[in-house]
């Protein structure tokens, strides 16, 4: 390639998908690629410190407008939206084919990469003549699984091992309790992504669900890597890795429930206790939904005298932390963690044990998966899904006291570091032949067309 090729990324309006997709875009830019990630000005908020200050990246930011007909721009986001309006964000989003449209026009892309809640976004590339690929962010367990039974299947999922609990049944419903028009725009997004799918992970670890996830598809499927952040130093990090440089090696443990996903009351409470019982050190992220009437105090959330209680040898930080930094560092011994693919990929880069405490969706398979591969264990709730403190407290001091756990975390980030970017030279191959023969397509019927006056 010699001039620069453009692409223009399309990701769902999740910090847990705009990031892979950024992390994308800044592997492809020292690939010969122009990337233009496309989003609402309140995603690029949340990813501020990340995708700026990399003048080596040659990515470009471009805001989508959406109309405020369901929520407001503030709320153009996952990151803090209260559960209820989810519905009302995917409706307001199914209304930018629009807005799509002026972009392609305006930027005039080679390629569209677009995300899984979007099958209409290739059909927009399409009438501007621009081939598009579709990037699954979440586990390739996941959507083998989902898409065993989108596609009516009657048996079983023929991998046992990949399960949901009793008391996770109610989720795994939801998740399968898609309407027709669902399923089906779940299969013509794929159907529609040209020459392959995207999907996150690696090879070496879902193997065998990536090889049944491709039969169901009929499309090839190709492993992308972690795509998790660098850990380096961001702008107000410094006192949170001054206090664990004052720690012991292995001796904390980094609790974070991603950007989206809020405990309850009462697993905060199990959870508070739990830690206390534990005896390891610990910097505890807590995230609650952006309500305007109804602020939620921290302090409130917690037990009676809590922050007092563990001062010195617990954090509590609301918000946001530099979760890459944290898990890098040497004091963390053990990451308590929802099992949110990016988290569970963050884990793995770095090589620290999984304490596995999944809440719905797809991490419960993932926790499965982190337990089949030895890199973590699941803190099982009881009967009625309700985590207990001791319960909490025992896994914890289990998975960073194990030495077998941390060996197994340890190789396999070891394996990873080894691959480096193999995963990227597929997906540049597969960008590259796309785009090539797309402009040998152009180029043909512009022939045809100036022969005809001939």
């Amino acid at each position: 390639m010699d001039s620069p090729l453009n692409i223009l990324m399309f990701p769902w309006l999740a910090h847990g998908h705009i990031s892979p997709y950024l992390e994308l875009a800044k592997r492809l830019s020292r690939r010969n690629f122009t990337v233009h990630l496309c989003s609402t000005a309140a995603n690029f908020k949340s990813i501020e410190a990340n995708i700026s200050g990399g003048k080596e990246y040659s990515i470009r930011r471009v805001v989508l407008h959406l109309p405020e007909t369901h929520l407001p721009r503030r709320l153009h986001t996952t990151n803090g939206l209260p559960p209820e309006h989810m519905d009302g964000l995917k409706e307001t989003l199914d209304m930018a084919a629009p807005e799509l449209r002026r972009v392609l026009a305006e930027l005039r892309p080679d390629l569209l990469v677009y995300d899984f809640l979007q099958p209409w976004a290739p059909l927009v590339a399409s009438e501007h003549g621009v081939p598009a690929v579709e990037f699954i962010t979440s586990s390739a367990t996941m959507n083998a699984y989902l898409f065993h039974f989108f596609s009516s299947a009657v048996d079983d999922f023929p991998f046992p091992e990949i399960y949901y609990r009793e008391y996770e049944l109610v989720h795994r419903d939801r998740l399968l309790a898609a309407d027709e028009g669902v399923r089906r725009n779940a299969f013509a997004g794929v159907r529609r992504s040209n020459g392959a799918v995207l999907i996150k992970g690696f090879r070496e670890i879902e193997a065998k669900y990536s090889d049944y996830l491709a039969e169901l598809l009929g499309k090839k499927v190709v492993a992308v890597g972690a795509l998790v952040q660098e850990a380096n130093t961001i702008s107000g990090s410094l006192e949170l890795i001054n206090w664990l440089d004052k720690k012991e090696k292995r001796s904390t443990v980094f609790v974070s429930f991603g950007s989206e996903y809020f405990l309850t009351k009462e697993d905060i409470l199990e959870l508070a206790h739990g830690l206390v019982l534990s005896n390891f050190n610990f910097i505890w992220v807590i995230r609650f939904p952006k309500r305007e009437d109804n602020k939620i105090v921290l302090e409130d959330s917690l037990p009676l005298g809590f922050l007092e209680r563990v001062k010195g040898r617990g954090l509590v930080v609301e918000g946001w932390a530099p979760q890459a930094q944290i898990l890098e560092h040497e004091s963390v011994g053990g990451f308590v963690s929802h099992c949110g693919c990016s988290s569970m990929m963050e884990s793995m880069k770095f090589g620290v044990p999984i304490i596995a405490m999944p809440m719905h969706i797809d991490q419960p398979l993932n926790a499965r998966l982190v337990e089949l591969i030895g890199v973590g264990v699941e803190v099982v709730r009881d009967g009625r899904g309700r985590l207990e403190k001791e319960v909490v407290a025992e896994v914890i001091r289990r998975v960073v006291g194990d030495e077998g756990i941390r060996r197994s975390a340890i190789s396999l980030r070891e394996k990873l570091r080894l691959k480096g970017d193999e995963e990227i030279d597929e997906v540049v191959a597969v960008f590259v032949k796309l785009i090539w023969e797309n402009k040998m397509k152009k180029r043909n019927k512009k022939s045809k067309w100036l022969a005809s006056f001939h």
